[in-house]
């Protein structure tokens, strides 16, 4: 699969996993992946934990559940309709979840470039998760990165350091990737426009005529 058919098919799945199993020499490769991803100062602050154990799946899960319902109870009336609909995890629909972790303490405290924006340590572990999605999709792999729960209670479970920040969480299976996002799917939200996010030399500043045409037409 080239790049660019690679972004275009990525999705967050959580809907169109199917039966089967990721082998070994599969998972090493989207892991290498996330390896290679670039970092603020080479600092490869990332550590990948690969969860089998259905316990402590479990565990996540109902984490995932209960944070699922508070949230909805803050939703008016005709969101919560939509939001019955939509699937949130994948946790034991799959058959293994990724933690992505950021160690800020790895070849520090001087790590070259992050003095002045030290978020850029998770940022680093992000284009890591990016990489992995990418990879994953070329290889069949449906990839969803779950969020509906409290990082320190995950920590607890998957026996984080303290000092350790849990960036993702990930679901991986083989699966019937969509055509479209699942929350456009299912009516939460749509994709904008391109040029509905691009400014040019300030914030709030259109960009040229000729580049909005650009950027309303291209195709990938």
């Amino acid at each position: 699969m080239e790049l660019y058919d690679a972004i275009k098919r990525r999705r967050d799945v959580r809907s169109f996993y199917k039966n089967g199993t990721i082998s070994d020499e599969v998972l090493a490769r989207i892991l290498m992946a996330g390896h290679l991803a670039p970092s603020v100062g080479f600092s490869q602050p990332w550590n990948f934990i690969v969860i089998r154990d259905e316990e402590k799946r479990r565990k996540i899960k109902e984490l995932a559940l209960e944070e699922r319902e508070r949230f909805r109870e803050e939703l008016p009336e005709d969101r919560k309709k939509i939001f019955d609909n939509v699937k949130i995890e994948a946790v034991l629909d799959t058959p293994l979840n990724i933690a992505v972790t950021c160690d800020p303490t790895r070849f520090g405290p001087h790590v070259l470039g992050r003095r002045t924006i030290p978020e850029t340590c998770q940022y680093s572990s992000v284009l890591a998760v990016e990489n992995m999605w990418l990879a994953a999709t070329s290889e069949g792999i449906g990839m969803g990165w779950l969020s509906f729960f409290r990082k320190e209670d995950v920590k607890k479970i998957l026996e984080i350091p303290e000092h350790v920040d849990l960036v993702a969480y990930l679901t991986l299976g083989p699966a019937d990737i969509p055509e479209r996002p699942e929350l456009e799917i299912f009516g939460w939200g749509k994709r904008m426009r391109l040029s509905e996010v691009v400014n040019e030399d300030s914030w709030g500043k259109p960009p040229r005529k000729e580049l909005i045409d650009k950027l309303d037409n291209i195709r990938i």
